[in-house]
C-alpha cells in the first residue's frame, strides 16, 4: 500500500531534477562564455528569415492527422461490414496506417512550405 503512494512524488521529483540540471547547466556554461569574452547575442534564438511561423505547421499537422484518422474509420467500416474483417484488426490498423499518412504528407507539405517563404 506504501509503494502507491510513494510513485507519485519520485516522478515529479525526477522530473524536477532533470529540469534543474538542465537550466543550471546551461547556465554555468553561458556564465563561462561570457567571461572568456564570448557575444551574448548567441543565446537569442533568432527566427530565421522565411521562415513559416510555427502556428502554422502546427495546425497543418493536426489537421492532416484528424483527417487520416476520419478517414482510417471509414475504410474499417468498409473493411469490417463488406469485407468482413474483425473489428480488432481493421479498426486499430486503418487508424495507424492512416494516420502515420496524414503525417508524413504534413511533413511534406512543412517542407514546401518553407521552401516558398
Amino acid at each position: 500500500m506504501g509503494s502507491e503512494v510513494i510513485i507519485l512524488p519520485v516522478i515529479f521529483g525526477v522530473i524536477f531534477a532533470i529540469a534543474y540540471l538542465y537550466f543550471s547547466t546551461r547556465n554555468k556554461e553561458r556564465l563561462a562564455l561570457i567571461e572568456k569574452g564570448a557575444d551574448a547575442s548567441i543565446f537569442v534564438k533568432g527566427r530565421r528569415e522565411g521562415a513559416a511561423p510555427f502556428w502554422k505547421i502546427v495546425i497543418l499537422n493536426i489537421a492532416l492527422l484528424l483527417i487520416g484518422v476520419g478517414i482510417a474509420i471509414f475504410v474499417g467500416s468498409i473493411m469490417v461490414y463488406n469485407l468482413g474483417m474483425e473489428e480488432e484488426v481493421a479498426y486499430p490498423g486503418t487508424i495507424f496506417t492512416l494516420a502515420g499518412v496524414g503525417l508524413l504528407v504534413g511533413f511534406a507539405m512543412t517542407k514546401r512550405l518553407e521552401k516558398e517563404n
